[in-house]
């Protein structure tokens, strides 16, 4: 049985519909990267399916039930989701921080059980964060701070995880810091994770599944071998890219060299206007 998946999804900002008649289902046990432009509804559709944000109409099931109608306690045992650039109160520790994933796990206000402590320190030893669970979070660098976010959402105890663009703002170094993290947890504890990513050579690289949005509709999903095509990179990204395999691992690599046609053949570049001209004095 599928986990999550949305049917006949409508997603809206006011009037304005994002997403019309979505129909997307999450793999199990594997890696999905969402892909597209940057206003593609890719970050509009994670967070509905997180249940971050109600959908206009449709709906997204979690285990055979719509997610909206389960309490949020409940929800949020089976699935963690990190936002873009989320924010700790100033001075909160690293250690702390991650306490506040087993807060679905509470009763009350009741303080941490000894099987609270036990998984609280299991994530911040997964997570290489042993060395700063006594530094405050606003100290870290952004590489640290966001696994220690990813600590916090794994010491939910959740088997799905979703991130809305865990990279950005990082350096290369530690956007791969993070991501390699993210496929250690997948390919030992088998975590399902769902994430939105810019960058394609990512997505192909650490997701088994991708699926390629455009104006809120699905235009291609399956392997990274399927989606990451000339055609798919024409329509969705409006760019011409070269595709070859990765020398490491065979996955394919996007190479963009130009900026794809308009329908009338013409380029979408355009020459560039004269400056204006300094009047002569008299």
């Amino acid at each position: 049985m599928k986990r999550l998946y949305t049917e006949k999804l409508d997603i809206a900002y006011s009037d304005r519909f994002i997403v019309e008649n979505l129909n997307l289902s999450i793999p199990e046990g594997k890696i999905t990267a969402l892909v597209g432009a940057n206003g593609s509804g890719k970050s509009t559709i994670l967070k509905a399916m997180a249940r971050m944000m109600r959908p206009q109409a449709g709906t997204v099931f979690l285990d055979g039930k719509s997610i909206h109608s389960q309490p949020t306690k409940e929800v949020a045992k089976q699935l963690a989701i990190l936002p873009q650039n989320p924010v700790a109160p100033e001075g909160l520790t690293v250690s702390e921080l991650i306490s506040y994933g087993r807060f679905p796990h509470q009763k009350g206000f009741g303080s941490l059980t000894k099987q609270d402590k036990e998984i609280i320190r299991w994530s911040i030893q997964v997570t290489g964060m042993g060395a700063f669970s006594d530094r405050p979070v606003d100290q870290l660098s952004g590489g640290q701070r966001q696994r220690a976010w990813i600590a916090m959402a794994l010491a939910q105890g959740t088997n799905m995880l979703f991130l809305d663009e865990p990279t950005t703002y990082l350096d290369m170094a530690h956007q791969l810091e993070v991501l390699k993290l993210l496929q250690q947890l997948n390919g030992e504890q088998q975590r399902t994770i769902v994430m939105v990513v810019h960058d394609l050579n990512h997505a192909t690289r650490f997701a088994q599944h991708m699926v390629a949005i455009k104006q809120g509709r699905i235009v291609s999903e399956g392997s990274p071998e399927e989606v990451m095509t000339q055609e798919v990179l024409r329509e969705v990204f409006g760019i011409e890219a070269d595709i070859i395999p990765d020398p490491r691992t065979g996955v394919p690599l996007c190479l963009p060299y130009e900026l794809a046609q308009a329908e009338t053949g013409q380029s979408i570049e355009q020459p560039l206007a004269e400056p204006p001209r300094k009047e002569a004095s008299a």
